[in-house]
C-alpha cells in the first residue's frame, strides 16, 4: 500500500517537472521570438530611414545639378567655425569697397552709422563718414525737404529716392538692398564672392540679350550688373593689397556682418552658455546620484496598530 502511494506520488512529481520545464521551454522561446522580431523591426525602420534620407539627398542634388547656374566655389570663412568670430579689419575693408563701388547702386536701408562704432570704426571716425554724406530731411517751416549733413543715428542713404527711380537709372533692372543679402540667398556668402569674381565671356553660341552680361554663378546665366571688382580698383586706409579677390572677399565678409552684426555677441554668448551649464549638469547628476539615490529607492510602508486592550 506504500509503497504504490509512493510511485503514484513520484509519477505525479514528474508529470508536474516535466509541465514546468516545459513551459518554461515555450516561454523563453516566445521571449526570444519577441526579442528577434523586435531586433527586425528597428533593422528595418533603420533602412526605411536611411533609404529614404537617401533618396532625399540624391532628389536634392539632382535638382541642384538640373539647375540653370553653376555649383559655388566654398571658400574657408574666418567666421566659419561655432566659435570663429568675423574679421573686423575685412569687415572695415569691406564698408571702404561698398562705399566706394557698390553705393552707387545698391542701398543698406538697415544700417545706421552708429552701427559702425566699436566694430569698425571709432565713434570720431564714425561721426565724420556720416558728416560727408547729405541726408534728406524735413520737413522745415515751409513745409519744404532740405539736406543736411548726417549724424550717428541717420541710417545710409539709399543712391535712388525710390524704386522707379532705380528702375530707370538701371535699364528696368531695380539693384537689390544689400542690408540682408548674405541671409536672402542660399549659401549666401560662397554665393556672392563667387558672383562678384565669376564674370567671364560666354560660351561659343550662348546670346544673351542686351545690356546683359555672362556670369554663371547668376540664375539664368546673364545678369544686368556688369563686372565691378577690378585689380588695385582703389587704396585701402590699412594699406592691403587691393586685388580683386580681396576686395570680393572683404565687400562678402562685410555684408555677412550687415546682416547678422550680433554674429560674434552671439556666439559669446554660446561660449559662456556651456562655461556654465557643463559644470552644473556634472553637479547635478553627482547631486542626484548620492543624494537623492537612497530617497528614491526607499520603501516606506504604513501598518495599521493594533487595538489596544481595554
Amino acid at each position: 500500500m506504500n509503497s504504490a502511494i509512493i510511485a503514484r506520488t513520484t509519477q505525479r512529481n514528474h508529470q508536474i517537472l516535466f509541465y514546468i520545464l516545459r513551459n518554461a521551454s515555450s516561454s523563453s522561446s516566445s521571449q526570444s521570438t519577441i526579442r528577434w522580431k523586435r531586433l527586425a523591426y528597428q533593422i528595418s525602420g533603420s533602412l526605411l530611414t536611411a533609404g529614404a534620407l537617401g533618396y532625399a539627398w540624391a532628389y536634392s542634388q539632382a535638382v541642384h545639378a538640373s539647375g540653370n547656374k553653376a555649383h559655388l566655389v566654398p571658400l574657408p570663412w574666418s567666421f566659419r567655425g561655432p566659435f570663429d568670430s568675423l574679421d573686423h579689419g575685412s569687415v572695415r575693408r569691406g564698408f571702404e569697397v561698398y562705399k566706394q563701388v557698390c553705393a552707387a547702386c545698391h542701398s543698406l536701408k538697415f544700417v545706421a552709422y552708429r552701427h559702425l562704432v566699436g566694430v569698425t570704426h571709432t565713434e570720431e571716425e564714425a561721426k565724420t563718414i556720416a558728416a560727408q554724406d547729405q541726408i534728406t530731411d524735413g520737413p522745415d517751416d515751409q513745409g519744404n525737404m532740405f539736406q543736411r549733413p548726417g549724424k550717428l543715428t541717420d541710417y545710409l542713404p539709399s543712391p535712388y529716392p525710390n524704386d522707379k527711380a532705380a528702375k530707370a537709372g538701371n535699364a528696368g533692372a531695380l539693384p537689390p538692398d544689400l542690408s540682408l543679402i548674405s541671409l536672402g540667398r542660399e549659401d549666401g556668402c560662397n554665393y556672392i564672392f563667387n558672383l562678384l569674381t565669376g564674370y567671364q565671356d560666354p560660351p561659343a553660341g550662348v546670346k544673351g540679350e542686351p545690356n546683359l552680361h555672362y556670369n554663371p554663378y547668376f540664375s539664368g546665366g546673364w545678369i544686368a550688373m556688369a563686372k565691378q571688382l577690378y585689380d588695385d580698383q582703389l587704396e585701402y586706409s590699412d594699406g592691403t593689397k587691393a586685388t580683386e579677390a580681396q576686395l570680393a572677399k572683404d565687400v562678402t565678409e562685410f555684408l555677412k556682418w550687415t546682416a547678422e552684426r550680433d554674429h560674434d555677441e552671439r556666439k559669446k554668448l554660446a561660449i559662456k552658455a556651456v562655461l556654465i551649464f557643463v559644470p552644473l549638469v556634472v553637479i547635478s547628476y553627482h547631486w542626484k546620484r548620492v543624494k537623492w539615490a537612497s530617497l528614491k529607492s526607499r520603501k516606506i510602508a504604513f501598518y495599521r496598530p493594533k487595538p489596544k486592550d481595554n
